[in-house]
């Protein structure tokens, strides 16, 4: 089953950029809070304007949202997640292995992956 649900309104992603956690990867960041629902996640992606035209920022999207995809069945649930590209790192970065390895930094530095036995 799913366990995540996309963040779309605009108070959402404030609520999640102001008073989430912040982590840092090579090309991307992330702002991450708990949320009253335990059973599951909700993910925001924002990539600004300027970065790109719109079918690279699109790209961005999907290959953050497929990375996301891969790893959510290790990950902890109750968490709401936006996750932001660096406006500073160029847009040809935008690969699924760079992506999996910022996400994977990301999750280990904010203890998100579940333990397994």
């Amino acid at each position: 089953m799913k366990k995540t649900k996309m963040l779309k309104k605009n108070y959402e992603f404030k609520n999640v950029l102001t008073k989430g956690k912040y982590y840092s990867g090579d090309c991307i960041e992330a702002f991450i809070q708990t949320n009253k629902n335990k059973e599951i996640n909700l993910l925001g992606i924002a990539i600004g304007v300027k970065i790109a035209k719109a079918t690279k920022r699109n790209k961005i999207k999907r290959l953050i949202r497929e990375n996301y995809k891969n790893c959510e069945n290790y990950t902890k649930t109750g968490n709401n997640i936006v996750f932001l590209w660096k406006k500073k790192v160029d847009t040809n970065q935008a690969t699924f292995e760079n992506i999996k390895k910022d996400m994977n930094k990301i999750f280990k530095k904010a203890k998100l992956f579940v333990e397994e036995e």
